[in-house]
């Protein structure tokens, strides 16, 4: 296997984004030049994967949405299978700025995971009611598994390092939540440290966000459970 000394690889993860993506994979380009982009189109119905393509991304197509987990599952095993020593997720809606990419990466120098944090004292992010309550709880519980500060465990900005590429392709869940927190509980079990960069986020460039006010309810209740789910296969796996 050839090791991609000094390149990094950005996944992004995408499902309909056709009207984003291009933008986001130019940016991610011309930011550095060490960065590679693979898109990993989770299923579009949409040009996603053509867009992609022509911005200058490798695509790599799932038959059926899989989510996030699945695809960026997907993305960390063509990252290990192509020797990356590096990799983090970029989403394709433009809110994690491609000039913050380097950021989060020297966050690697002290830990195996590093997070692009919104509520760290950059930007102007804000999220309210049951949402923001659910992130400062799932914050403090994380905080104390971690034995580290954190407070933005659900960010999709974050970089591994190769031995935290190797755990994502072991263990990366593709069901609600748990590409951030189940992923994130597993590594920590498993021995790898997290670190945590502040970071300004951007606006959705086109479309519409994922949660409305109805699903930010839900989100307080489920993530609750995500944790406690997580938390147990934790346990589980240690003792077994």
């Amino acid at each position: 296997m050839k090791q991609q000394s000094g390149r990094v690889l950005v996944i992004v993860p995408a499902w309909n984004e056709e009207n984003n993506v291009g933008i986001t994979v130019a940016e991610i380009l011309a930011s550095d030049p060490a960065y590679d982009v693979v898109v990993v189109d989770d299923g579009s119905t949409d040009a996603t994967s053509i867009v992609a393509r022509e911005a200058g991304a490798t695509v790599l197509v799932l038959p059926f949405n899989l989510g996030v987990g699945g695809a960026m599952k997907t993305g960390y095993t063509y990252a290990q299978r192509h020797g990356y020593q590096r990799a983090i997720q970029v989403d394709a809606d433009g809110q994690h700025n491609p000039a913050d990419i380097a950021k989060v990466l020297a966050g690697l120098e002290r830990a195996d995971i590093s997070i692009g944090a919104r509520f760290a004292e950059v930007g102007d992010y804000t999220a309210g009611g049951p949402r923001r309550w659910a992130m400062v709880f799932l914050a403090s519980i994380l905080s104390r598994i971690a034995k580290t500060r954190l407070t933005d465990v659900t960010s999709g900005f974050r970089a591994a390092n190769r031995r935290a590429i190797d755990q994502y392709v072991r263990y990366y869940p593709a069901e609600y939540l748990g590409d951030t927190i189940d992923s994130l509980v597993a590594a920590v079990h498993a021995g790898l440290t997290v670190a945590q960069i502040p970071v300004a986020m951007r606006a959705r460039m086109s479309g519409r966000p994922s949660q409305g006010p109805l699903g930010s309810t839900i989100y307080l209740f489920r993530s609750v459970f995500a944790l406690g789910l997580a938390v147990a296969r934790g346990t589980k796996r240690r003792t077994a």
